[in-house]
């Protein structure tokens, strides 16, 4: 995993924090500690990847607010949320906003580790996925406004014939507009051409 990829820990119990730190550090995930979710929030733009865990009951901003906060930011790190007994409501609601897990406490080291490793893994393949669908946008803006147009049909699922009569242009301009297209996109095929297309639009 890339160096930058950290366990956030976040948790306003000393102890807690401290025994969260050394039982990550231990199974080779290296991890970091902040004593409430106002902190981690400040450093959060600078972070790169990584996966939270963070309690669900806090004081001044609870486990669950953090996540949300996180989302309304458009963050997508994985959160891991730990909850006693008497907050489970809570933590399915966390769930529902958005959290990868929730552990219950105490916290059993296997469960724990589990989790962030799926987390961790989770939050890499997301990093390159958004990574991949910027690329793809690029590409998609470099298209001039016709060569859109094509592309726009091609993913609508229109045949060459529709989209020529559409944008009043003949078949075989459409496929010089198509092998463009492929071309500046690097697709290989046009299953490629409308894959890429519907990432960057899913971004």
């Amino acid at each position: 995993m890339p160096a930058e990829v950290l366990v956030h820990i976040v948790d306003d119990d000393e102890a807690v924090r401290d025994a969260l730190c050394e039982l990550c550090e231990a199974a080779g995930f290296p991890a970091r500690s902040y004593e409430s979710a106002t902190i981690f929030l400040e450093v959060l733009p600078k972070i790169q990847g990584g996966c939270v865990v963070t309690d669900v009951r806090m004081p001044v901003m609870s486990g669950l607010d953090l996540l949300r906060q996180m989302r309304r930011q458009g963050d997508e790190m994985p959160v891991i949320v730990l909850t006693g007994e008497a907050d489970v409501s809570m933590a399915v609601d966390a769930l529902r906003a958005g959290a990868a897990d929730f552990i219950e406490k105490p916290v059993d080291e296997e469960v724990m580790l589990a989790a962030v490793k799926l987390a961790l893994r989770r939050g890499v393949e997301r990093t390159a996925k958004s990574e991949q669908r910027a690329q793809y946008a690029q590409r998609i803006a470099s298209l001039s406004v016709r060569q859109r147009e094509v592309l726009d049909g091609l993913v609508a699922g229109q045949s060459n014939k529709t989209i020529a009569r559409d944008l009043a242009i003949s078949p075989r301009t459409v496929e010089v507009y198509r092998a463009n297209i492929m071309s500046k996109l690097q697709a290989g095929s046009l299953s490629d051409v409308v894959r890429m297309a519907v990432q960057a639009a899913d971004g």
